[in-house]
């Protein structure tokens, strides 16, 4: 029964990290959309200024305006359509070159090719920062962030038999959550959530951030961010009953957690907060379904924070999230007494009834 339950995990089929944003830091990703669309706008306007150019530079003007349309629906860390508006912009500006201007053309004319050119080096330094970024990355030694926990880890004290230990493992709703305000000071609870993680990187921290640290129990919320970079659903199911395996192993009890739903309520702030683009609420659903699921399955406790948190159109409540996708205090007071309950389910389970006729 178990076994063919953890075949159906198996089977079922959420931004780039830091070092990108850093290396980018001249120029956020609004910058780059806003640059982009202030490029089209001047290819427009040199156009009526040059009639040859008018003819001959539409084609590539196109393509780069669909190359926009795609970068603002993808987010401006795309290196790939950044690199296609960059060709379409340069070709453009090859065509202008190449064909006779009218003397007559004017100052104006003559200012805006000069701040056409200006957007073309913008942009290309933004690509090769964003090409380095990526380099950085893939070259990264501590690709799961085994560092940040390290001297944390250490100093930690072995766990009492009095005080069950509970280590929270996730992303940066774990990491952002200050579980000391929202849990009770007699209990052994442990944030060891990382920013921007994805299911494989938790999975690559379970022996240094979980299992050396001898919880009974491991709360597991992860998922989100792999759902972002477009990670299939199935690798993400993969991950997390290798991360149930391994908990098992050490006999530790492992609980998951639903993914949080997202909204778009605060985008009129920050362009960066419509979050549904790239964690669309379907695809949370699926992953929360096939979790739920197999939890049932393998005897496992699932923590529902979606349906609490979820408004009547299955988004995170404006009041509940400041940003779309990471609670703020009130989401996460209606979060922790769920958690709690989940903890106490396992670690304090109900008595069994009693036989019947026993006096």
């Amino acid at each position: 029964m178990r076994q063919g339950a953890r075949f159906a995990w198996l089977l079922c089929a959420i931004l780039l990290p830091a070092a990108v944003a850093q290396q980018t830091a001249l120029m956020t990703g609004r910058d780059v959309l806003q640059l982009c669309d202030r490029a089209l706008q001047l290819m427009d306007s040199t156009k009526v200024s040059v009639p040859e150019l008018a003819r001959a530079g539409e084609p590539v003007a196109e393509n780069a305006r669909q190359a926009l349309v795609n970068l603002r629906a993808s987010g401006a860390q795309n290196a790939a359509l950044i690199q296609t508006f960059l060709v379409n912009l340069r070709a453009y500006l090859a065509l202008a070159d190449a064909v006779p201007k009218p003397a007559t053309l004017s100052e104006e004319g003559r200012r805006q090719f000069h701040e056409l050119r200006d957007a073309e080096d913008g942009l290309d330094s933004y690509f090769r920062a964003l090409l380095e970024a990526k380099d950085a990355l893939a070259r990264e030694p501590d690709r799961d962030a085994l560092r940040r926990y390290a001297e944390a880890n250490q100093k930690l004290s072995p766990p009492q038999a009095s005080r069950p230990r509970v280590v929270f493992l996730g992303d940066s709703i774990t990491d952002l959550w200050r579980l000391n305000e929202y849990f009770p000071a007699d209990r052994d609870i442990v944030n060891r959530g990382i920013g921007g993680q994805i299911t494989g990187q938790m999975l690559g921290r379970m022996k240094a951030d979980v299992l050396d640290l001898k919880p009974t129990l491991v709360l597991v919320l992860a998922g989100t961010n792999d759902i972002a970079r477009g990670i299939p659903l199935e690798a993400i199911e993969n991950n997390l009953t290798m991360i149930a395996d391994l908990a098992e192993a050490y006999k530790i009890k492992p609980l998951f957690a639903s993914l949080l739903p997202v909204s778009d309520y605060h985008k009129d702030q920050n362009p960066g907060f419509e979050q549904t683009r790239h964690r669309p609420p379907e695809t949370i659903r699926a992953l929360n379904a096939c979790m739920q699921r197999n939890c049932q399955q393998l005897y496992y406790v699932y923590v529902d924070y979606y349906s609490k948190l979820a408004d009547s159109a299955g988004f995170l409540p404006a009041d509940a999230g400041d940003d779309g996708l990471h609670p703020n205090a009130k989401g996460y007071r209606i979060m922790a007494p769920l958690a709690l309950e989940a903890i106490d389910k396992v670690l304090k389970p109900p008595a069994p009834p009693a036989k019947r006729g026993a006096r």
